[in-house]
């Protein structure tokens, strides 16, 4: 019975074999074959294997998924973010900082680009939004109106930011926080300010449009500022436990944090 080859345990042999199998070869869908297939198909030893497998991850040459497999390239960036673990590390302001940041300029670029169809979408929102008079009502016209500017845009990658924070906003803490700083008052500037905005995009003037977007934003959080930095008034035992926000987040809404 003959010796078995020792090249076969060496990682250093192991990892050139590897090396001009990737170079040589294609694979359906970027994914390598089994650690035993791969083994088998080039002669060496599975622990062999493994540790030339490590060093191409290292070099960033493949990179590996529990229970799924081994791929040729870079591991990718983490696709999908975990809004509800965002939402908690976030505080309204910051969202404002983002709004005010992409919405100015989604209003610019809608009133470069959007159709006839989108004018007129907007212009009914908007009549929706000026009729609704429950919370409810409210976050759901002004949502739907602020993203179809967005959509108006013609920029998906910007869409798809907007609908991120958009989502941030759905929490049920942030809605009623933004319902407290919404007086009636408050309300009619905002109608009369979504009109302008969508006034500028219909007649293609997209520095009215953006600045007009500014302006509203800025009110919004100028609204949300003075409810955040307001005193809580002293309140019941029977009025804390009817009280469908728990006080940890009001403390976190009123502080920012």
């Amino acid at each position: 019975m003959s010796d078995p080859d020792p090249s076969t345990d060496s990682s250093n042999f192991a990892l050139g074999r590897l090396r001009a199998l990737l170079d040589d070869s294609a694979f359906d869908g970027e994914r390598l074959p089994s650690e035993r297939v791969l083994a088998t198909r080039l002669g060496i030893g599975r622990r062999a294997l493994r540790r030339a497998l490590e060093v191409l991850e290292a070099e960033g040459r493949i990179w590996r998924h529990q229970g799924k497999g081994t791929f040729l390239g870079p591991r990718p960036a983490q696709a999908q973010t975990n809004l509800e673990e965002l939402t908690k590390r976030t505080h309204p302001l910051e969202v404002m900082d983002v709004r005010l940041e992409i919405e100015p300029a989604l209003a610019r670029l809608a009133a470069m680009r959007a159709t006839n169809g989108d004018i007129e979408r907007l212009m009914r929102l908007a009549d929706r939004t000026a009729t609704s008079y429950d919370a409810d009502g409210r976050e759901l016209w002004d949502s739907a109106l602020h993203r179809t500017i967005a959509e108006a845009a013609g920029n998906s990658l910007l869409l798809a930011i907007f609908d991120m924070v958009d989502r941030i906003r759905q929490d049920t803490t942030w809605q009623l926080l933004r319902e407290r700083a919404r007086s009636s008052e408050r309300q009619k500037i905002y109608v009369e300010q979504h009109r302008r905005v969508i006034a500028a995009i219909a007649q293609r003037e997209a520095s009215a449009a953006e600045h007009a977007m500014r302006e509203h934003l800025e009110l919004v959080r100028e609204g949300l500022l003075k409810v955040m930095t307001r005193p809580l008034p002293d309140r019941t035992d029977e009025q804390i436990q009817a009280d469908p926000v728990p006080q940890n987040n009001k403390d976190r809404l009123r502080h920012g944090t």
